[in-house]
């Protein structure tokens, strides 16, 4: 079994206190037979020491059993799970100190009670196995509770951009443009940007970005399909490794390269970096104010927003999802994008997170999202506009969404726009407010009648909307669930 070295004693000691737990001998009884202290065999099985060879044997004929079981690393049946997370890159690539947990304390949990957490653990394994959960999933997932936990804002990456923007002399109220960081790249990074060449790297098509360094230099390969407002993206991502002295990462755009959880914690700071100096937030946080105060819902404000920071809508809605919280005091929001092909009736859930605690879209599994959400039915209707052979552009709309179940209220505001470069893609990027009463007095234009308001649920499998035109799913859940409730009632009446 291929396992970390830090992690052979816990190995050691999770052996050595399930044999003894078999055996039925107190810690005082294998310290009699042992000669060993007990506050020795108890450091031993919490997995801080490690004992010398003549102390393994005294064990070994203590528990009777011979020295190479007690060494093995193979751990039982009941403990595989165990062994199956000690065996992952997870422990020890996933820096569990940015999640407030001490590596030490979580190996003593696992030793203190190693069958029921082992059960534990094994249940988890289970859900990620069905949910078809990749190590490289498993740290997105970790990414954005990472994330989450700060609120999408962060203050040591917004003030190094600051002063990024300083040291180059950038105005107060001037924004970099693709050309000026380009330029900074070349002239300061020694950097060399060519086009991909599609023909000699058909492979290369889809990607946006490759960069490659060797010793001739470090070469920045481009997709020539992309707009200019992805390009200065890509640049000030780029910009960000290298500023922030970020040393472990990504060399494509293809995100499936990660092979470890600090090259996509990297990859986030370069991009976080990259998106304050492009979308100041000295320039953000007035102009939202401003937006927010109007008394009509004006939707080509925001798209002329996005033309003014130079920016994407993703871009721009993701840049939000740092400030609102910080500057505004709306917490209690998510940030998804769909994908759809022109002219199919299937979504596919490509980003998410979540900043609330309240009722959300999240990814599903087999299952149909709810075909009232905003951000589906803004990309049927940019698919409308390409099939009429119209000229696409980017569509902004806002829908005061009501779940359901919850009467939980979100405002959601919804961008779509072809997705460069992949023909007759389409992609829309949302930011869903959850709708407290504090929050509604900062929004002026809630009121305004021209702002669709709609009941909507997360799945049509779990809907109780039995007359929804949009359904394109029988409630199944739904129906398992009555039918579950109705069979436990009937269980209490008998029983009582």
């Amino acid at each position: 079994m291929a396992i970390n070295q830090d992690n052979v004693r816990l190995v050691f000691g999770l052996k050595l206190k399930q044999l003894r737990l078999d055996k039925g001998m107190s810690l005082s009884e294998l310290s009699q037979k042992s000669g060993l202290s007990i506050s020795y065999i108890n450091e031993i099985e919490k997995g801080k020491k490690y004992p010398k060879s003549d102390k393994i044997l005294a064990l070994a004929s203590a528990i009777e059993v011979d020295y190479d079981t007690l060494v093995s690393l193979k751990l039982s049946k009941r403990l595989e799970p165990i062994s199956d997370l000690l065996s992952s890159n997870i422990l020890t690539e996933l820096p569990l100190e940015l999640f407030g947990i001490d590596p030490a304390n979580l190996l003593e949990i696992l030793s203190d009670a190693p069958t029921k957490i082992s059960a534990f653990v094994g249940t988890l394994i289970e859900i990620a196995r069905n949910y078809n959960m990749s190590i490289e999933k498993f740290y997105f997932s970790a990414l954005r509770t990472y994330q989450e936990m700060h609120d999408n804002y962060f203050e040591d990456i917004e003030l190094e951009a600051e002063r990024f923007l300083a040291d180059h002399n950038v105005a107060a109220a001037s924004l970099l443009d693709e050309q000026q960081l380009e330029t900074i790249l070349k002239d300061q990074y020694a950097y060399t940007i060519e086009p991909i060449n599609e023909r000699s790297n058909p492979e290369f098509a889809t990607v946006r970005s490759l960069t490659i360094t060797n010793a001739a230099g470090t070469r920045l390969l481009i997709n020539a399909h992309l707009s200019s407002v992805q390009r200065a993206f890509i640049y000030g991502r780029e910009i960000g490794y290298l500023y922030l002295n970020l040393k472990n990462r990504l060399h494509t755009t293809a995100l499936v390269e990660a092979e470890s959880f600090e090259q996509l914690l990297n990859n986030f700071k370069a991009s976080y970096f990259g998106s304050a100096i492009i979308i100041k937030r000295s320039l953000l946080v007035p102009a939202i104010a401003d937006f927010f105060a109007q008394k009509t819902w004006q939707p080509e404000k925001l798209i002329q927003l996005i033309h003014d920071f130079n920016t994407t809508p993703e871009s721009f809605c993701y840049r939000l999802s740092n400030i609102l919280p910080r500057y505004f005091g709306i917490n209690q929001i998510f940030f998804s994008r769909f994908n759809n092909f022109v002219g199919q009736n299937l979504f596919h859930m490509t980003k998410e997170m979540h900043i609330s605690r309240k009722h959300y879209p999240h990814t599903v599994r087999d299952e149909h999202y709810c075909r009232r959400w905003v951000a589906l039915t803004i990309l049927n209707d940019l698919g409308d506009i390409i099939q009429a052979k119209q000229p696409p552009r980017i569509l902004c709309k806002a829908q005061k969404s009501t779940y359901i179940d919850t009467q939980d209220q979100y405002l959601v505001v919804s961008f779509a726009q072809p997705m460069s470069p992949t023909p007759n893609l389409n992609v829309s990027v949302s930011m869903g407010i959850y709708l407290d009463e504090q929050t509604r007095e900062k929004l002026a234009f809630l009121d305004d009648p021209s702002l669709a308001a709609r009941e909507v649920n997360q799945t049509c499998e779990r809907c109780s909307l039995f007359d929804c035109r949009e359904r394109i799913a029988a409630p199944v859940i739904l129906q398992k669930r009555h039918k579950n409730e109705e069979l436990r009632k009937a269980l209490k009446r008998m029983i009582n």
